[in-house]
């Protein structure tokens, strides 16, 4: 079969063709539908080193993928050849705590983990070729009716993230409320989505890039906002001078978090899911008083059945591009270069 291997570090992939996988006891090959292209490919590609995380390419990328159930391994139960399934992308240990109940990010023992602190397309082989194999079949989601392979791939992770980085800050966003969203990019756009589907907050969205703006506008945010200087000052003067009670930032830069944390309200959250490399300087006075500063990674299985949920209730559509697999390198250029609005989606 074909896949989309990244071949070391700091190098492009490349489409080759392996062997098709044959499922063991407990595991699942599923015949990909569609697999997402995520911003933190490009980190693969062209940032890390070896030391940077606990596996080394190489591997087949792709940790955002759905399709159907081709083949089941001896024991599995509760599937169906041909069944139309969303796969959850990060794998843990399976016998901790956290994975015990499906928090599979925040595994207690990575070492026992098929890829310690990845999954599908971070370290083991993802969903980027015609099949892929799933090492439990506890990590295959059955998709609801009325959402396809194609829209409910990047909802697995595009759609995971900001859902449990926003879930985590309901008890805050009620009538009144404002949550700001920085950096309209994949995720960015969904969080707005997310953001009116399940919360009463009034969404402001950031961005350096007009058509970003427009998207979020699309995606129904109440106010855009060209960052600059004065953007935290205008978040102030848009919430009556109290600042937002949720900070989404999905760029996680130096100039980022600064705008967070200077557009913050006291006792909100500063919610840090972009991987951009910055740091923040945290002290007494340098933040409002009880703001809680908290990075995410991921989100849970039970979330992601929500999420999917809200997918097919068509309450959250990422705007996605599809590309056949022999195009998955143009389209990670366009994401490089800026040109890609939304997700890009591959289609083997």
């Amino acid at each position: 079969m074909r896949a989309l291997r990244l071949p070391g570090w700091k190098s492009e992939p490349e489409l080759i063709e392996v062997d098709e996988p044959t499922p063991g006891p407990g595991q699942v090959v599923v015949k990909i539908g569609g697999a997402g292209a995520c911003h933190s490919d490009l980190h693969l590609m062209h940032d890390f080193e070896a030391g940077a995380v606990p596996w080394n390419p190489p591997f087949t990328l792709g940790h955002e993928n759905a399709g159907w159930v081709h083949a089941l391994g001896a024991g599995v139960t509760g599937l169906e050849v041909g069944q139309s399934v969303a796969v959850y992308g990060p794998w843990g240990c399976g016998t901790c705590a956290r994975c015990r109940v499906g928090v599979d990010p925040y595994c207690e023992n990575i070492a026992a983990a098929p890829a310690p602190g990845g999954g599908g397309g971070l370290g083991a082989d993802g969903g980027m070729a015609d099949y892929q194999l799933v090492p439990d079949a506890r990590h295959i989601v059955p998709l609801p009716d009325g959402l396809d392979p194609v829209r409910a791939a990047p909802l697995t992770d595009a759609g995971l993230t900001p859902y449990h980085a926003i879930r985590r800050s309901w008890p805050k966003l009620v009538p009144g409320s404002t949550a700001v969203v920085i950096g309209v990019g994949g995720l960015g756009h969904v969080g707005i989505q997310i953001l009116k589907a399940t919360t009463a907050a009034r969404v402001v969205a950031v961005d350096t890039r007009d058509a970003a703006l427009r998207l979020a506008e699309e995606c129904g945010a109440d106010l855009a906002l060209l960052s600059g200087a004065g953007t935290a000052d205008d978040i102030r003067r848009a919430t009556g001078g109290r600042g937002a009670d949720l900070i989404l930032d999905c760029v996680g830069a130096d100039p980022t978090l600064a705008l967070g944390a200077a557009a913050a309200r006291t006792v909100g959250d500063l919610t840090i899911v972009g991987i951009g490399g910055g740091t923040l300087p945290v002290g007494f006075f340098s933040v409002p008083y009880e703001l809680s500063i908290q990075t995410t990674y991921w989100g849970s299985r039970p979330e992601l059945v929500e999420v999917l949920d809200l997918g097919a209730r068509g309450l959250v559509r990422p705007k996605a591009t599809t590309y056949p697999l022999e195009e998955a390198v143009t389209a990670y250029r366009q994401m490089r270069d800026g040109t890609l609005d939304g997700r890009a989606v591959i289609v083997p």
